[in-house]
């Protein structure tokens, strides 16, 4: 401003620059009065947020527990080798959906977290402490007595007069299908026996008890081990209680509780199937009874057992149970109306890696053979690493399967079998989570929200926006 008075200084125009002074200062005075209105707008919209339009009456959400990047990856070869592909050319059900956005996985005080926090942030839209369900850091027994909760998305979606269906192939305890109906300072509490005398005198109940409690219309899983006889009988009397495949798929209308094993489910390739269903056949069940509410519903899909297998080093029953999720992503897009948002997500990711230089169509499973530099065919011998044996295309950063200089080498037969635990670089009883990105894969109304790097508890507001919740 003064340099463009400047160049007027001296000259004839002697009104100039009192003219000019007080019209640079209307027009200042008018900006920060702009200003001040869109940020009293804001504060405003803010507190007195109102319901918005729904854009989906349905949300379907799948969590593959452990289900990282690299498993989804290995997942969609080994899906497509067994279908007689070379298999990267392969794509999963939830491959081409619409949508797509990186999550954020850490809890608020761990930089690789658990499945407590981060279900209770898909969930129930608040980041928590490793280890919580439904209770913010430094909110001590929230959800206990007297002490007020936060909505959990069951809250939620029966206040809107939406039916709520929870499917999972861990117990139902555990801590992806807990976040859901439960309030809980450790994931641990699964029955009455776990929770401390001192939470029990502040009035808090067992993960078990509160799913007695709870108002959910489809609950099915495993952990009948976790519920006392009493508890087991209230589950029997007050709702359609099943524990066997028939008697699940001849159910027809109510309140379904079903327990189908004493801890979690079998493995999907271990799975006895007149006794246990499949996820797939859970997922058409839910869906078929859920959808008689015409407000709409919410159904939480968890491939609870892929976390397991990544624990046990044992990459064949981490992607058969990943194959399972997928089989079950099918039947919803063939049966759930065009007005339900479909999402596919994992809580958190393992230290399972893919590594070698493996030729095109190499058995995901196998023994890595590379290309040969000199004919740009495949390597005829299977590729030696320092200590002179063969190694495989997976395995873990850490884990109980450390690989040792007087190992027998390994066969393409060993490592191929389903009982073979993948190799580890660091030794440890069991091995652990990782803290990279997960994806979060969307179809249907509201999955445009779906998109770039989000936050995990950012999935709740994907959620909320898609069903017009406030």
């Amino acid at each position: 401003m003064l340099n463009y008075y400047k160049t007027y200084k001296g000259t004839k125009h002697s009104l100039f620059l009192p003219c000019f002074i007080l019209s640079s200062i209307l027009f200042m005075t008018a900006c920060v009065e702009i200003q001040s209105n869109n940020i009293n707008t804001t504060s405003s919209s803010s507190d007195t947020i109102e319901k918005l339009p729904a854009k989906a009456k349905n949300v379907i959400l799948f969590i593959g527990d452990g289900m990282g990047i690299s498993t989804i990856t290995a997942a969609r070869i080994f899906d497509g080798q067994s279908k007689g592909m070379k298999g990267e050319e392969h794509a999963l059900a939830f491959d081409t959906f619409d949508n797509l956005a990186l999550i954020k996985t850490y809890n608020t005080n761990a930089q690789v977290p658990d499945s407590a926090g981060t279900a209770t942030a898909i969930m129930s839209g608040y980041k928590a402490n490793i280890g919580a369900i439904n209770v913010r850091p430094g909110q001590k027994y929230e959800g206990c007595g007297d002490i007020p909760a936060i909505q959990t998305l069951t809250d939620r979606t029966l206040s809107a007069g939406k039916s709520v269906g929870i499917v999972t192939t861990a117990r139902i305890t555990h801590a992806t299908p807990a976040a859901m109906f439960a309030h809980a300072d450790n994931r641990d509490w699964e029955s009455d026996n776990e929770v401390p005398k001192e939470a029990k005198e502040a009035g808090c109940k067992s993960i078990a008890q509160q799913m007695v409690d709870s108002e959910a219309d489809i609950i099915m899983g495993g952990g009948s081990s976790k519920f006392s006889e009493r508890q087991l009988e209230t589950l029997k009397n007050n709702f359609v209680f099943t524990d066997n495949n028939a008697d699940m798929k001849n159910f027809k209308g109510g309140k379904l509780r079903a327990l189908f094993s004493k801890s979690h489910m079998s493995f999907e390739v271990d799975r006895a199937k007149t006794k246990q269903p499949s996820l797939a056949e859970m997922t058409e069940t839910a869906i078929k009874n859920l959808e008689t509410n015409q407000k709409g519903y919410v159904l939480m899909v968890e491939a609870g057992r892929i976390d397991h297998a990544h624990h046990g080093t044992n990459a064949y029953r981490a992607l058969t149970d990943a194959q399972a999720l997928n089989e079950a992503v099918i039947i919803a897009k063939e049966i759930a109306d065009e007005e339900t948002l479909i999402m596919v997500t994992a809580d958190h990711s393992h230290v399972f890696t893919m590594a070698g230089y493996p030729v095109r169509g190499n058995p995901i499973l196998g023994l890595v053979k590379t290309i040969d530099q000199i004919t740009g065919l495949p390597s005829e011998n299977y590729d030696k690493a320092l200590d002179g044996k063969p190694y495989t295309t997976l395995g873990y950063h850490n884990g109980p399967n450390l690989r040792i200089n007087n190992d027998k080498p390994l066969t393409n037969e060993i490592v191929q079998d389903k009982n073979y635990r993948q190799q580890t670089a660091i030794p440890m009883n069991y091995e652990t989570h990782a803290g990279e990105d997960v994806a979060l894969f969307g179809q249907g109304p509201g999955s445009e929200n779906i998109r770039g790097v989000m936050e995990q508890n950012e999935i709740s507001n994907v959620i909320n926006i898609a069903l017009g919740f406030d």
